[in-house]
């Protein structure tokens, strides 16, 4: 489990988070929702231990940051590591023995070539590939779905899917709402730095249009297309 209890982050004047309080618990997929600047990779950051923040953070297993895979929106790699060194590197962190990599290399990257030198889609592939090969029991995934093709879509709510069964904790934030819709236990909808509102799987497709009707509004019809 892990328990935030009155977590705020401020960035000088700006209030980027507000007494967030949240419980997630094991074997469940958390979605964050919320516009850009809403504070979900704010939040995301102060989880990982990447931020200090105001209020408590804690999990059952400790430090927390031992045991959590974090997959940022742009990953960042070394010029000169290739895609199976990054992935040992990171596995040493953990003292995990990798064995047979190419049975595990389920993206078919060119883990020979410098990591540097990949598409953004490949590069997310390798960094995801990396965290779970580290056996965490937490995962952040910020906007893991963006930069894939669609077979590496499918294959990546595949793997959500099976982390959940793991009984492994999952949050993930994404702006494509199927995605959330296909692996999500529950969803949290964040604005401007504060958890308004916790939907379960039989509200995802009222949050979907409220999300759409507040969003667009009459943006679309103003524009005047013809």
């Amino acid at each position: 489990m892990i328990q935030l209890k009155n977590v705020s982050k401020s960035f000088g004047n700006q209030t980027v988070l507000q007494d967030v309080d949240m419980t997630l618990t094991e074997g469940k997929v958390i979605g964050i929702v919320g516009e850009n600047g809403a504070g979900k990779t704010t939040l995301f950051r102060c989880i990982a231990g990447l931020e200090s923040f105001d209020g408590t953070i804690t999990s059952d297993c400790t430090p927390l940051k031992n045991h959590l895979g974090f997959l940022m929106t742009d990953p960042f790699f070394f010029s000169k590591i290739t895609g199976e060194e990054y992935i040992r590197l990171l596995c040493n962190a953990r003292e995990i023995e990798l064995e047979e990599l190419d049975r595990k290399n389920v993206f078919d990257l060119p883990l020979k070539q410098y990591a540097s030198m990949y598409s953004t889609g490949m590069k997310k592939k390798l960094a995801l590939t990396a965290l779970l090969l580290q056996q965490n029991q937490y995962f952040i995934l910020d906007e893991p779905f963006n930069g894939l093709d669609i077979q590496s879509n499918m294959v990546l709510t595949e793997i959500i899917l099976q982390l959940k069964a793991l009984n492994k904790i999952v949050l993930v934030s994404s702006h494509i709402f199927s995605t959330l819709r296909d692996t999500c236990d529950e969803i949290y909808l964040l604005r401007s730095g504060e958890p308004i509102r916790k939907v379960l799987p039989q509200e995802f497709d009222r949050l979907e249009a409220e999300m759409k009707a507040t969003t667009i509004g009459s943006k679309i019809s103003d524009l005047g297309l013809r």
